[in-house]
């Protein structure tokens, strides 16, 4: 096979293919397909999004990452983290469900997998790197907090509050227990029990499926749910629907605000074409920023009254014109109730949806993605950057820790650049078919590997199972619970929390656990925006990397009792010498900290003032910029004027070429640069301790 067609193809490297290793993989694809499809739906609910649009994201996607990605066993797909992600980035532009949001979510994929193309084509793989392991532990425990309790409110069975924060939501939703519908919690307590005792005992069964398939038996058996769709007329107390018309009102609103914003943004999108005068433009930004906030005002009054719709028990009493829907604690004398206490569910179109059981995942539309180009709208864009940049980042760096983790196994060498390439054509082709954002598994990788696939042909497998289930498979998914979906969101993500790396980084580097800690509370703090608190963590990262840089640690040198040199600062050892004294820098000499180098040698000085060498063994000298052979020229002079020679050893080959280059060599001496530190230890010993007074 010619290596250069299968760099442009990698999946050429699957063959020739075995018969054995055509049946690993068959086998080790309908076993992530067991797990895939489900997992699929969950994410895609806490996406925002129909349970369908997982599906269309575990089909395409799927294929693409498997055709064009470079680690066999990396499976492609929906997955947690930016499914999150992906919901709190495009929550100030659109409703959840709703079809702008729907389209936002697949601009936004279309935008990871640019940049991530971008990002491979320009080899820059190594960027994952920007991110220090404790801060990225920090992040990954807050985000798998804050996606597990995001789940309460599907297993609670209650609405969305939406108050805009993390702890808001949470708080809010402990407050109305009193209003949870308990055979719903029942549902996904059992669902958990079931699939931790599998998975416990039971290993090689396919337990999240397992769990899917029961708990939707059981609810299409026991009628978990009971939907009613009266007008708003068929609601007699008055106060409700009083503010059933807010709601309804409020959601229109919505609506027009929301096309306002977008006449608005192509009116500034037009004006910033035609040139139009500074004065013009930012009046536009003003106008779409002061709509954007009142978007965001009404959504949270109408997710609050959502919630005091909720609040508000109804029973159903059988009058002489039809069902007409009464608060049970308002029932008009003689009334008899139908059994069952209805609660609020959603408005649309006059009509009421009331429900006396629990939520299902509903209708699911058979039949294939259709071929649809993303809508463009270039401020929207641009305000999803820093977001579609980050979820590029998070989900390369999940994806290349789980390659790297399943790679030590197989012994299969990693190009994280052709990853990155894959992934994003993965996204870019994903976008154009209804997909929403996907990144490499690592859940369904390792169960990939636990089942013996050998190539990426094993994905694809994977994948046409969906595409069954998409032509034929859907309508039996009708009475899946949402709270089963839920469980199986909250049960993937805990099993992210990990404690351990945080308290060896703390006894390693404590600057670097603090970073870690920060960054764990900012992503709390911002939630849902958890970018933020990973973009704060970067920041920390780079700082410290910059602080320790810009103050390396100089240490004075003396001799141990075994005859080596170890630096004074770590306890008291025998001087080398009375008229020198011998220091290390452990840093490049560059424009970062040449004044730090300064700073140490001067302050060697000033405590011994009768020393006449200082010796800089150079072995930790890793480069020398222009600043570094600036200053080292200035320190060179500055001590020669007060009688004090300056000297060096130990200095790497390119870094000797460096001083040579520079002049240095000349300028200090040839006799007083020595390749080796004891050379020069003794040669400064004869020359300033032992030479006649």
């Amino acid at each position: 096979m010619n290596p250069s067609l299968s760099n442009w193809l990698p999946f050429l490297r699957w063959f020739p293919m075995t018969p054995a290793t055509l049946r690993a993989d068959l086998v080790a694809g309908v076993t992530v397909a067991l797990v895939l499809v489900p997992q699929s739906m969950a994410y895609a609910l806490l996406a925002g999004l129909p349970v369908v649009y997982g599906l269309y994201a575990a089909l395409l996607p799927v294929i693409v990452g498997a055709l064009f990605g470079n680690f066999n066993l990396l499976h492609t797909g929906p997955v947690v983290m930016l499914s999150l992600m992906s919901a709190a980035a495009v929550a100030p532009f659109a409703i959840a469900g709703s079809d702008e949001f729907i389209a936002l979510s697949i601009l936004l994929a279309l935008m990871v997998g640019v940049l991530r193309l971008l990002m491979g084509v320009f080899k820059l793989g190594g960027i994952v790197n920007l991110v220090s392991h404790p801060v990225l532990i920090g992040f990954t425990n807050a985000a798998a907090l804050i996606i597990g309790l995001s789940q309460l409110r599907f297993i609670l069975n209650m609405p969305n509050p939406g108050t805009g924060s993390f702890a808001g939501d949470v708080t809010t939703l402990l407050a109305r227990l009193d209003q949870a519908y308990w055979p719903a919690v029942a549902f996904a307590a059992g669902a958990g029990l079931m699939m931790w005792l599998l998975m416990r005992w039971l290993p090689k069964l396919p337990a999240v499926l397992l769990a899917v398939v029961f708990g939707t038996a059981l609810s299409a058996a026991i009628g978990y749910e009971q939907v009613a769709n009266p007008g708003v007329e068929r609601i007699a107390d008055p106060e409700v629907r009083t503010m059933l018309t807010t709601f309804a009102e409020t959601n229109q609103t919505l609506k027009q605000l929301a096309a306002e914003a977008t006449r608005q943004r192509a009116a500034l999108r037009e004006a910033e074409a035609a040139g139009a005068s500074a004065t013009t433009l930012t009046a536009l930004q003003a106008e779409i920023e002061v709509l954007e906030v009142r978007i965001e005002n009404l959504k949270k009054e109408n997710n609050a009254r959502r919630l005091d719709l909720h609040a508000q028990p109804l029973v159903a009493v059988d009058t002489a014109d039809g069902l007409t829907y009464y608060r049970a604690d308002r029932l008009p004398a003689g009334a008899t109730p139908i059994d069952g206490t209805w609660r609020f569910q959603g408005l649309k179109d006059g009509k009421v949806t009331l429900a006396a059981g629990g939520d299902v995942v509903g209708q699911i539309p058979a039949g294939l993605p259709e071929f649809k180009a993303p809508t463009l709208d270039w401020n929207i864009m641009l305000t999803l950057l820093p977001a579609a940049f980050v979820m590029a980042l998070i989900g390369f760096m999940e994806a290349t820790s789980v390659s790297k983790a399943l790679a030590a196994k197989t012994h299969e060498r990693l190009d994280t650049n052709k990853e990155l390439i894959g992934q994003g054509l993965a996204n870019i082709v994903g976008a154009f078919f209804q997909s929403y954002t996907v990144s490499g598994s690592f859940s369904r990788s390792a169960v990939a590997a636990r089942a013996g696939a050998k190539t990426g042909l094993y994905a694809v497998v994977s994948a046409l199972v969906v595409l069954v289930v998409l032509l034929f498979l859907t309508s039996y998914l009708y009475h899946l619970p949402q709270a089963v979906l839920a469980t199986i969101v909250m049960m993937a993500v805990f099993g992210l929390i990990r404690v351990a790396p945080l308290k060896q980084a703390w006894r390693v580097q404590r600057s670097d656990a603090v970073a870690g800690l920060i960054t764990f509370v900012a992503t709390l703090a911002f939630a849902p925006d958890i970018a933020n608190g990973i973009l704060i963590g970067m920041a920390l990262t780079a700082t410290l990397f910059l602080l320790r840089t810009m103050k390396p640690r100089a240490a004075v040198l003396g001799r141990k009792a075994d005859g080596s040199l170890g630096g004074t600062d770590s306890g008291a050892l025998e001087p080398l010498g009375q008229n020198f004294v011998a220091m290390r820098f452990d840093r490049s000499l560059n424009y970062l900290n040449v004044a730090a180098f300064e700073d140490s040698v001067l302050e060697v000085l000033a405590r011994q003032p009768q020393v006449r060498g200082i010796l800089v063994i150079g072995s930790g000298i890793n480069e020398l910029d222009a600043s570094g052979a600036d200053k080292v020229r200035e320190l060179a002079e500055r001590l020669q004027q007060q009688g004090v020679v300056l000297m060096f050893s130990s200095l790497k080959a390119p870094v000797a070429d460096a001083f040579g280059r520079a002049g240095l060599i000349e300028l200090l001496g040839p006799d007083n640069v020595f390749p080796s530190k004891a050379q020069a230890v003794d040669a400064a010993r004869r020359r300033f301790d032992l030479a006649p007074a």
